[in-house]
Order: C-alpha cells, then structure tokens, then sequence
C-alpha cells in the first residue's frame, strides 16, 4: 500500500514537472517572439532612421551643388560682364569697392553749397567746405546768382571745390539761355554772349542756330568749371498760356522742338558739358507752376507719345545722359496721384521702360511748393529713389533728406543694390565729362 502510495506521487510529481516545463517553455518563446518583434521594430526604426538620413544627405548635397553651380553661373557671368566692361567701367566698379554706405548716399545729392556748408551765402569754398566734402561727398553743387561775384571767384571757388571733392563731383547751373535762366550771361560780370529765347530760336527753324547756342553756352561754361548744365528746356508748349515754361520752350511743333533739343545737346556735349533734358514728362501742358504747386497733364499716353516724349527722347538720342523729372502728374497716362520726382509710374515704366532711359534721372528742384506742401523731406527723397530717380537736386532739408535715405537703406526699405544701381550711373556719367 505504502509502495502504491509512493508510485502515485512520484508519477504526479513527474506530471507536475512536466507541466512546469512546458510552461516555462511557452513563457520562454513568448519572451523570444516578443523580443524578436522588439528587435525587429528597433531594426525597421534604424532602417527608417538611415533612409532619412541618406535623404537628408542627399538633399544636402543637392543643396551644395545646386549652390556652387548659382556661383559658378554668377561668376561667369561677372566674369563675362568684366570682360564686356570698359577700363573705365572697371575703375567705377573698384571705385564704388571701397565706398561706405554713407559716402553712396552722400553721391545722390546735387546740393546749394550753402546747404553743405551751412553758411548763408556761399562765395568761396575753402576749409569748411573741403571738411563737408570729407565728411559728406555729395553727387554735385549747383550755383546760383548769390554765388557769383566775377569770374576769377568763380572759377578758384570750382576748382577749390573739385579739388576738395574725393569723387569727381557735378558743378551745375541753370544755363539755358535766353533773357530769363541764365545764371552767367545775365550776370553783369561777364561778358559772354547773350543768346536769344529758345521760343524765338524755334520759331526761326535755324536748327544750326540752334546748334551753334549750344556749342557757345558750352564753351563758357566750361571754361569757367562746369559741367552739367540744366538745359535745355525740350517741353513743348501744348499750352500757349502756360506761364512756368513760356519763351523757354522752342514752341508748340514737337517735331521742330525735338530737333532743337537735339542740336543744342549736341553742341553742349562737344564742348565737354553734360545736358539735362528737363521737365520730364513735359511741362509745357500743364495749368499752374509747380514752384507753388501741385500740377498736371491731363494727356494720355498715346497723346504724351506722339507730342511731349518726342522732344526728349530726341535729346536721348542726341547723347544727353541726364532727365530731370518735373513735378507734374500724369493722372490719365500713370493715375497714381504722383508727381512724375515720385512715380515709379513714370520713372521707371515710362521714362526708363517705354523710351529706354538708362542715365541719370535728377529730380527738380525738392523745395518747390509741388513737393514740400505734402510730403517730408525724408519721404520725398525715400520715395524719389523707390521711384528710379538717381539724384535730387536741392532738398528740402538736406540733412533730413540724407538721413531719411540713409535709414531706409539699414533698415531695408532701400537695399544696397539699388543705391548702387545710381551711383554707378552718376559715376559713369561724371566720366565722360
């Protein structure tokens, strides 16, 4: 019995034991299934981890490559624009190299000494202005009657100037000839011939006349140190009573205006001075003077393309380097409620783009009433270069005008590039003259 007893349990121990290991073997493969789903994961997850990588490295290098071909296209392309370039284009380039921000600034401005100086009346230019210059190398200076006392003061304050200058620098005048603008014939210290009104040179149809004024008005005016003047006046007189043009005009005949315009740049230019073609878009329609106000051309373009713009892109083709923009709007042709100083309307879509421009655009004077009764004279001299002017003549406030600019270009209203764009033209054109 005892012996029976000890058999069943061995026999049930034996079946308990077997049991224990058949669950500790169904525990063991669990964990192995587990542990390999777990491995797989982890080995999908790298998988996944080393493709994104791959991807990333790749893009990478696309990045790289894509990048390095930009700069090679860049420089070959500069390289190419280099070999096109003229030495004296190269020097410009190496020349606006090694001008700070401040100094290009400085380049876009056609001031009154007096605005540089700060002194009342201006008639020699001596340490206070070599000082301004170091400090502030405007563009230009243009004089005035107050200026001018006689020649020999004329012409040592132009050379002390230009000497003082660490840029070539504009000396300019209003020399248009004629008994109304003419800052140098009209003085009673010079005997330079006096020459009639353009009205009366138009009327005559002597276009070597006309031709012949240009080559005089050069000639003296370059004797004397200048070299730009701001003439001539190619506006067509559209309205017989216009009164802010008048006798300046050739008269009413585009056709006749623009082959004047045409031969008194010419002459002008043999004579190594630079013409200005003013007023752009054309003066010579509009009701009012924008040295009081506000103004307009009520034109449309077509009729703007076959009168006003005949005159000027004349003088464009004749050589002239320089426009300067009238203070006039152009509600029908441009409709933006801008002077043509501020329209990148005007400027850049019409003068640049429809007559092929690439000079130098000057504003007209910035302390005419057209302008200071509605803007400030920092956003009057931001909004004139976001409109394509290069340079502007007499602002308002200079030291305003010049920091307005400034501002807007480290804050980058105005980038670098575009500042660059007219000083590169303003340098060219200092050049060949």
């Amino acid at each position: 019995m005892n012996k029976i007893r000890i058999r069943a349990a061995a026999v049930l121990f034996l079946i308990m034991f077997l049991l224990c290991c058949a669950a500790a073997g169904g525990c063991s493969s669990a964990g192995e299934e587990k542990e390999s789903q777990s491995r797989q994961t982890l080995d999908k997850n790298k998988a996944e981890e080393e493709a994104d990588g791959a991807a990333k490295e790749d893009k990478t290098e696309e990045d790289r490559i894509k990048k390095e071909k930009s700069e090679k296209e860049k420089t070959e392309k500069t390289g190419k624009s280099r070999e096109k370039a003229s030495p004296e284009e190269l020097r410009i380039r190496e020349m606006m190299s090694s001008m700070t921000v401040e100094e290009k600034v400085s380049q876009l401005f056609i001031v009154r000494p007096e605005q540089l100086t700060g002194v009342d009346v201006a008639i020699q230019a001596g340490e206070t202005t070599r000082e301004c210059l170091a400090n502030r190398p405007v563009g230009g200076i243009i004089y005035f009657k107050q200026n001018i006392i006689d020649e020999q003061q004329l012409r040592v304050m132009i050379e002390n100037t230009k000497s003082y200058s660490k840029y070539p620098i504009f000396i300019a005048v209003d020399e248009e000839g004629g008994t109304l603008v003419s800052r140098i014939a009209n003085h009673e210290a010079f005997s330079v011939e006096d020459v009639p009104d353009m009205q009366v040179v138009g009327a005559s149809g002597d276009y070597n006349e006309a031709y012949r004024i240009g080559q005089t008005i050069g000639s003296y005016l370059h004797e004397l140190g200048f070299n730009l003047d701001f003439a001539p006046v190619a506006d067509v007189l559209t309205d017989p009573d216009n009164t802010a043009i008048g006798v300046r005009s050739f008269g009413p005949d585009p056709l006749v205006d623009a082959e004047m315009t045409a031969c008194v740049v010419r002459g002008l230019k043999e004579q190594g001075v630079n013409a200005v073609l003013k007023h752009f878009p054309g003066h010579g329609g509009t009701v009012g003077d924008s040295h009081w106000e506000a103004v307009s051309n009520e034109r449309t373009f077509k009729q703007l393309q076959e009168t006003e713009f005949v005159p000027f892109t004349a003088g464009i083709e004749a050589g002239a380097e320089c426009v300067m923009a009238g203070h006039i709007m152009l509600p029908q042709a441009a409709g933006d409620g801008l002077p043509a100083t501020l329209s990148p309307a005007i400027i850049t879509d019409i003068l640049r783009g429809k007559l092929g421009f690439d000079g130098v655009v000057i504003t007209d004077s910035m302390r005419m009433e057209a302008i200071t009764n509605y803007y400030s004279p920092e956003e009057a001299a931001v909004r004139a270069i976001q409109a394509g002017v290069d340079m502007i003549l007499e602002p308002e406030d200079f030291d305003k005008a010049y920091t307005g600019i400034l501002n807007a270009v480290q804050n980058g209203t105005i980038s670098e590039e575009r500042i660059d764009e007219s000083v590169y033209r303003i340098l060219l054109c200092k050049s060949r003259c």
